[in-house]
């Protein structure tokens, strides 16, 4: 079953660049080689941490049958297919090469802030249209919208090939209702890292994590505790990680996973503009953190 392929620790793959701007195929293949042998359950490209808004469409069609033929196989894969128009997703759906992939990842409409009843007709169109099951991805604060835990769960309970939800609110007591009140085999995801404990100790499914990008193997010993029921080890795996997940996110997403990643000498710093580079700071506050705790 699906599900259970896509339950534990899903990676929300970055997107290397090169010094002048370019897609880094070479090292955008290190990654992907390097959290598959880290044992992360499956790969998330095309989502927020890949910068996807900054890549032209021709590039994401291309990253997508990328990341496809380089996983060949090795684990699933889920393709983030979203936007804040309802047609132009369905673009994305015609236009990407979706054959390697066992699902997408559909982000609530961003800026346009629709009512809960624009994301329930939004996401029944996606869904009708979609060749793939569709995991849903509720992001207020990035998309500027909430989904309610009713409008998720509508949604699970209309659409059969509507399989899960990367819920990102913050908020507990909506992921509680969701948990509480989801159709059987509904997949929860916690979309925090420093959320996934609390939401699975609840009976959440896992994670679809960033830190996993710069940590995989460290992030895997904690999620696979967690699975295994035992949330005492898990904790005491987390607290060491605790750390260097918040500075992750100290200057945003991805600035800090990519140069987390740059300290460690796996990809280059190169982001696109409007992002920059994290600063000193961070790569001091990095380099101390990898030591420490020896996170390589």
């Amino acid at each position: 079953m699906l599900q259970h392929k896509l339950a534990g620790v899903g990676v929300a793959l970055i997107t290397p660049f090169t010094a002048q701007g370019r897609v880094d195929y070479e090292a955008l293949a290190r990654m992907v080689d390097y959290v598959i042998d880290g044992g992360v359950d499956y790969i998330v490209a095309l989502g927020t941490t890949a910068e996807t808004p900054t890549l032209y469409n021709s590039e994401r069609a291309v990253i997508a049958m990328f990341i496809a033929n380089h996983i060949a196989g090795r684990v699933p894969l889920v393709i983030g297919c979203g936007g804040n128009s309802t047609s132009e997703v369905l673009d994305q759906l015609r236009e990407f090469d979706l054959r390697g992939a066992d699902a997408i990842l559909s982000v609530t409409p961003y800026y346009n802030k629709p009512s809960q009843e624009g994301l329930y007709q939004h996401f029944r169109t996606v869904a009708a249209h979609s060749p793939l099951p569709v995991i849903l991805y509720n992001i207020p604060g990035r998309s500027g919208v909430n989904m309610t835990a009713e409008t998720t769960l509508r949604c699970a309970r209309d659409f059969d090939n509507v399989i899960g939800i990367k819920e990102a609110s913050g908020n507990i007591d909506q992921i509680q209702q969701i948990l509480d009140n989801r159709p059987e085999g509904f997949l929860v995801l916690s979309g925090d890292d420093g959320m996934v404990l609390p939401v699975m100790q609840r009976g959440g499914d896992g994670v679809i994590s960033v830190a996993a990008n710069a940590f995989p193997e460290r992030f895997m010993q904690c999620v696979n505790h967690a699975k295994a029921g035992d949330f005492a080890q898990a904790e005491a795996e987390f607290a060491a990680l605790d750390d260097a997940v918040k500075a992750l996110f100290a200057e945003g997403n991805p600035t800090g996973v990519k140069c987390a990643l740059a300290v460690m000498g796996k990809i280059g710093p190169a982001m696109r503009l409007p992002l920059v580079e994290g600063s000193e700071t961070l790569r001091e506050r990095f380099r101390k953190l990898i030591a420490e705790y020896d996170l390589r």
